[in-house]
């Protein structure tokens, strides 16, 4: 059974319908990368995955249970712009998830509860490379620091799922490359499902195992605003064991059932 089911998923806002008939089968552990031009609904689609917009028709499924209307822990998300607090450390910046959760009232921990969590707050900062840089404002930040920094919020509460929406767009090509590096490694050790929206077609190909295409699949002069963007091509990666792409693509072109 799929991780995430999504099942004839509708996007309208208003009199405009953004996605039409989007129907995907994702397994757990994929990296599945989707491209298409701007105004395909690349970053709506993230949204409604992330629950912050609901589906005008359609459902969606988490390990064959409806997914909960409302953000959760079980996905994460990272912007390109970097969704980080300006008034907080790095330190305090991935404290915070840790401290709405086991104190939603107050956001504060005392005691031995702030001990252990400073301490998975550290290690979190470890694995993205910012363990020296704990006590740093985000102003003293370079754009890659703080775009790590945004990864350590997103993976703090261990999240299944994580959406990226063109994370990695306002960065300088040699941090974007140092970025890939990093963001594959937390993947494969935090053994997560990764849902990335990008334009550039080389990123989703070196990174994903899985690339879609959203684009408008139909025209009616008549009423163009009145038909969305579905899958137009669904690509499944062979990759080795060691994450390397090994040349081989198995093309699904039935626009409406993507599976991995």
């Amino acid at each position: 059974m799929a991780m995430l089911s999504l099942r004839n998923l509708w996007v309208e806002y208003g009199d405009k319908v953004v996605l039409e008939r989007i129907s995907l089968d994702i397994t757990e552990g994929s990296f599945v990368s989707i491209v298409g031009p701007s105004g395909a609904g690349k970053s709506s689609l993230l949204r409604v995955i992330l629950g912050q917009e609901q589906p005008t028709r359609g459902s969606i499924t988490l390990d064959g249970t409806p997914l909960p209307a409302e953000c959760g822990p079980d996905r994460g998300v990272v912007f390109q712009r970097y969704s980080v607090f300006p008034h907080l450390t790095v330190l305090g910046n991935t404290l915070l998830g840790l401290e709405f959760s086991a104190s939603p009232f107050t956001a504060r921990l005392f005691g031995s509860q702030r001990r252990a969590a400073v301490g998975e707050a550290e290690a979190m900062l470890d694995s993205v490379g910012l363990a020296d840089s704990r006590n740093l404002y985000p102003t003293q930040m370079s754009g890659g620091m703080q775009q790590r920094l945004a990864i350590a919020q997103a993976l703090i509460k261990r999240p299944r799922i994580l959406l990226l929406d063109e994370p990695f767009g306002a960065l300088d090509p040699g941090i974007r490359a140092d970025m890939h590096t990093l963001i594959t490694r937390l993947w494969r050790e935090h053994g997560l499902t990764i849902i990335m929206v990008t334009h550039d077609i080389k990123e989703a190909f070196s990174l994903g195992t899985r690339v879609l295409t959203l684009d408008n699949h139909r025209h009616d002069p008549h009423a163009p605003h009145r038909y969305g963007a579905g899958v137009v091509y669904d690509l499944a990666l062979r990759k080795s064991a060691a994450g390397v792409d090994d040349g081989s693509i198995t093309i699904d072109a039935n626009h409406n059932n993507g599976h991995d």
